[in-house]
C-alpha cells in the first residue's frame, strides 16, 4: 500500500518494504554472491573481448562476410545481456537464476568454449604447437579465454558455497512470506 504520509505532493509517494513485490532482497547479498556476480560480469566482459578480436581477425582475413559477421555479433549480444539480466535477478536471491547461469552458462556455455580445443587433444593436434606459430591477437584471445572460463568455473563455485546456498533459501522463504501476506 502506497505510503502518503509526508510525502511532498510534488512527489510521488513511496512503497513500504512488505508492498515493495519480491524484486529486491530484504537483506543485502553475502559475499559469496555479490563475488559470483562480478566474476559472472568479468566472464561477460571476456566474451566481448574475444568476440571483438575474433570480428577484427575475420574482417582483416577476409573470412567472413557482412551478414555472418552479423550474425554472430547479434547472437553474442543477446546472449550477453541475458546473461547480465540473469547475474542481476541471482545477485537479487532469485534460485531459478542461479540454476540458468549454471546450465546455460556453466555447462552448456563453457562446452562451446572448450570444444574445438578438446576436439583437437581428442584428434592428436596439439593445441600447444599451435604457440609457437601464434601472433599477437592469437595470444591475447587465448588469455581472454583462460580468463573467461575461470571467471565461469569461479562464479558457478560460488553460487554454492553454504552462505549464498543460504541466501537463497532465505529469500525464497521471504517472497513466500510475502506473497501469503499479501493474498
Amino acid at each position: 500500500m502506497p505510503r502518503t504520509d509526508s510525502v511532498p505532493p510534488s512527489l510521488p509517494p513511496t512503497r513500504d518494504a512488505e508492498t515493495e513485490g519480491s524484486e529486491r532482497s530484504a537483506a543485502p547479498s553475502p559475499p559469496p554472491v555479490r563475488r559470483a556476480f562480478a566474476f559472472w560480469v568479468a566472464a561477460v566482459a571476456a566474451g566481448a573481448f574475444e568476440t571483438v578480436l575474433a570480428v577484427s581477425r575475420m574482417i582483416a582475413d577476409g573470412s567472413g562476410s557482412g551478414g555472418e559477421i552479423a550474425v554472430g555479433l547479434v547472437v553474442r549480444l543477446g546472449v550477453f545481456t541475458g546473461a547480465l539480466l540473469v547475474a542481476i535477478r541471482m545477485r537479487r536471491g532469485r534460485g531459478w537464476a542461479r540454476v540458468a547461469l549454471t546450465i546455460g552458462l556453466g555447462v552448456f556455455g563453457l562446452a562451446s568454449i572448450v570444444a574445438e580445443p578438446l576436439r583437437d587433444l581428442a584428434t592428436g593436434e596439439s593445441s600447444l604447437g599451435d604457440i609457437a606459430d601464434a601472433d599477437a591477437m592469437d595470444l591475447l584471445f587465448g588469455a581472454s579465454r583462460t580468463l573467461h572460463v575461470a571467471a565461469v568455473l569461479t562464479a558457478v563455485t560460488l553460487m554454492f558455497l553454504p552462505a549464498a546456498n543460504a541466501y537463497f533459501r532465505t529469500e525464497r522463504a521471504r517472497r513466500s512470506s510475502l506473497k501469503s501476506r499479501l493474498t
